[in-house]
């Protein structure tokens, strides 16, 4: 009976330790595969470090695979070039925002404050090329008296700066260069610091001036006047100056003026002043308790129909229920 009982115990040990053995073999298993898994989407994009000193930093971004994303860290204060070298990438500033760079095109970003630290997604095969410079180099680069620049001044100093350019010809030989090199083993810091001066040229040298002239400063000085221009158009909302003669006013030509409002208030210069004057008319019939006609022509229609129709178009009711129904 004894020797029945402990082969019984023997059996239901060596049963558990069976069991047991089993049961973290799986356990190993299915977290080994999921640290796989987990690595596998998490695998660094490989970055080459061409050379790097106080001002300047250009460096090659490749091995990129599908649905890895990894995060590309932007110093603030820094102007960041980034060239798409044969096949577009996209940048996910956000979790509602996201900024493809085609084929062959670049972004020029300033941050002046807060670090951006994007997700990059592209295609196998990918190149992306980052150069980023400090902004005093910049300027000291294109406008040799630095200091009395208006980026420096208060009132400049805090703006961002953001455009997506086409790269001509002679900038992508450039790029294809510096690609080239990157993945060869003799590294040569020499040549990619000229080549870094070389791109640097040929995206913003004024060709028609002896002088050159930072873009930074000339974005911020058209900046200026795209805000000069909305004062003139809510100053003078009952009769607003037309396109072209708020364009001679400002010293800005037409497309300039419109692509600048539409950037900075997502509204083209009509479709601003509209929202204004519509927003005005509402609070008239609102607050003042005024009548259709007579806010009608306080905001500068002459024609009834067509302010009752732009009215409709803002608010989706007329005046004359929103009078009734306030």
């Amino acid at each position: 009976m004894i020797t029945l009982k402990r082969f019984i115990f023997d059996f239901l040990k060596y049963l558990y330790i069976i069991v047991y053995q089993l049961i973290e073999t799986i356990f190993v298993n299915k977290f080994t595969m999921a640290d796989n898994l987990s690595s596998k989407n998490t695998q660094k994009i490989g970055l080459q470090l061409c050379f790097s000193d106080t001002d300047f930093e250009l460096s090659v971004l490749y091995d990129f695979t599908e649905d890895v994303n990894r995060s590309l860290r932007l110093h603030a204060s820094r102007v960041h070039l980034l060239f798409a070298i044969n096949g577009p990438t996209s940048f996910g500033f956000s979790p509602h925002y996201r900024r493809e760079l085609k084929h062959n095109h670049g972004f020029v970003i300033y941050q002046p404050e807060g670090e951006l630290t994007p997700n990059i997604t592209a295609e196998p095969g990918t190149h992306l090329i980052h150069l980023n410079i400090r902004l005093v180099k910049m300027h000291e680069l294109f406008s040799p008296d630095v200091h009395s620049a208006p980026i420096f001044q208060p009132e400049h100093a805090n703006h961002k700066f953001y455009e997506e350019i086409e790269l001509p010809s002679e900038v992508l030989m450039v790029l294809n260069q510096i690609e080239q090199k990157s993945q060869s083993n003799q590294q040569n810091h020499l040549f990619f610091q000229a080549k870094t001066l070389e791109i640097l040229s040929l995206l913003f040298a004024e060709k028609q001036s002896n002088t050159e002239h930072c873009p930074f400063l000339k974005n911020e000085i058209a900046l200026g006047k795209i805000k000069i221009a909305k004062n003139i158009l809510l100053d003078h909302y009952k009769q607003p100056p037309t396109i072209p003669e708020l364009a001679r006013q400002v010293q800005l030509n037409e497309f300039q003026l419109k692509a600048g409002f539409k950037e900075i208030y997502g509204k083209g210069p009509y479709q601003y002043l509209l929202t204004y004057k519509m927003e005005i008319a509402r609070k008239m019939l609102t607050e003042q308790k005024l009548q259709v006609q007579q806010v009608a022509h306080e905001v500068g229609y002459s024609n009834i129909s067509h302010f009752i129709e732009a009215f409709k178009k803002q608010f989706g009711i007329t005046p004359k229920k929103l009078l009734m129904n306030p």
